[in-house]
């Protein structure tokens, strides 16, 4: 289904490097699924596609046709894993100009109270007609107390409750089954309430209601993009080649001073797949003095600010390419015109070919300045495929940082910025 191909970053090892690292992944796939490794207790995200609950998909996908029909706006609160799978999987998916359905909006993911007084102003402003916009906010967090959220959750609910006289039926909150500050608030107010599973941590969340309800909401097939996920979760646990080999690529590249991961795509829908990848791989490996630090850069526009560099600075950069193989739309290069840009000779080829070899091109000039390339194939941008490169990234994730010999699941170092965050604030 997802297709690896690794051969222009294999040419910087030597087979004794790569046969060492091929062995640390090996274990690293054995200990994912013997559950032997650190961790192991967070694993939830594999059992929930092992065992599908076919019944919440698909109360999900109701709840997200309802929505959808009937909401203007319909607002994702929360941060980190809360909504970055879900803007992945909507930007990568959902026509960017299309007015069918409501606008996604998120807040809860920084603090500015800019962007807040904007987006309440934007909130209240009536629609062309003249009536007042139908908003929905979704909350999202396990302990209902993490800073940002909560922050915006307080001023988007009180806007709610302002604005509307059916406010509790507006709010839907999506957290852990017990416990925590959320689940007080839901129990007083009576909120529509979906569960975090316990043994899920935040970054591997994408796949249950966290993800698949703004995912529904948006009008995405939720239904084709879990079974795509459990479908890639079928053939790798048949055979789970190219994980191990990747991993072992990414082990073997990091031991000879590999440093930085540069995540693009020429598919400006992919761009914020990149940012999911750079929190799933960033707070899963980065411990103990080790990782890759994962940075995401949109292809060919950021050529022209970091191809340089790219190209010819410091030799500590992997590149991996998210590849579309195929499109739906076929856009050509019109003619007709003496339109005087010198550029006749493209008249009649479609955009996508135009792309595919400005990709062609900059792997091949990255790769003569002595960068090592992946690229990650995906037949086509469809939720089936999406869903499969969720659960391709989520096991990579595991068996790579199992090779490095550290936990994959865990991350203490958020809350060391957290504890001097609170002292200052006088909590």
């Amino acid at each position: 289904m997802i297709k690896a191909d690794i051969s222009r970053a294999r040419k910087f090892l030597t087979d004794q490097e790569f046969i060492y690292a091929h062995s640390l992944a090996t274990k690293g796939l054995e200990d994912l699924r013997q559950r032997t490794g650190l961790g192991s207790e967070w694993l939830g995200w594999r059992d929930l596609l092992e065992k599908p609950n076919s019944d919440l998909v698909a109360r999900l996908t109701k709840l997200g046709k309802k929505i959808h029909s009937s909401a203007d706006v319909f607002i994702v609160c929360g941060i980190g894993g809360s909504y970055l799978g879900a803007k992945a999987v909507i930007d990568a998916l959902k026509p960017p100009f299309t007015s069918n359905g409501p606008e996604i909006l998120f807040a809860g993911h920084h603090m500015s109270g800019a962007y807040l007084n904007d987006l309440l102003l934007y909130l209240k402003t009536s629609k062309a007609d003249g009536s007042r916009k139908s908003v929905v906010l979704n909350v999202i967090s396990k302990s209902g107390s993490t800073l940002e959220t909560a922050l915006s959750f307080r001023v988007l609910r009180k806007f709610i409750y302002e604005e509307f006289d059916d406010a509790a039926e507006r709010i839907i909150c999506t957290t852990n089954e017990r416990g925590g500050l959320l689940n007080d608030v839901i129990d007083e107010a009576g909120y529509q309430k979906f569960i975090i599973p316990s043994d899920i941590g935040g970054r591997f969340s994408v796949l249950t209601p966290v993800g698949l309800l703004p995912i529904a909401v948006a009008g995405i097939s939720i239904e084709e993009l879990f079974e795509g996920a459990v479908s890639n979760y079928k053939v790798l646990e048949e055979n789970a080649d190219v994980v191990v080999e990747y991993a072992a690529l990414r082990n073997a590249l990091h031991n000879k001073g590999i440093t930085i991961d540069i995540f693009t795509s020429f598919e400006p829908e992919l761009l914020s797949f990149g940012k999911w990848i750079q929190q799933l791989l960033g707070e899963s490996e980065g411990k103990d003095g080790k990782g890759i630090f994962p940075t995401v850069a949109g292809f060919s526009t950021d050529l022209h600010s970091l191809g340089q560099f790219i190209q010819d600075g410091t030799r500590s950069l992997l590149e991996t390419f998210l590849v579309v193989d195929q499109v739906a739309t076929q856009l050509s290069v019109p003619s007709g015109l003496d339109f005087g840009d010198g550029l006749e000779y493209l008249e009649g080829d479609s955009f996508h070919s135009i792309n595919s070899k400005a990709e062609s091109g900059t792997i091949e000039a990255h790769s003569e300045g002595q960068v090592p390339i992946v690229t990650i194939h995906l037949p086509e941008l469809s939720a089936k495929y999406i869903g499969a490169l969720i659960y391709f990234y989520e096991v990579l994730t595991g068996v790579f940082v199992y090779s490095l010999g550290i936990n994959p699941f865990n991350q203490p170092g958020v809350e060391d910025y957290k504890k001097a965050m609170f002292r200052l604030l006088g909590k």
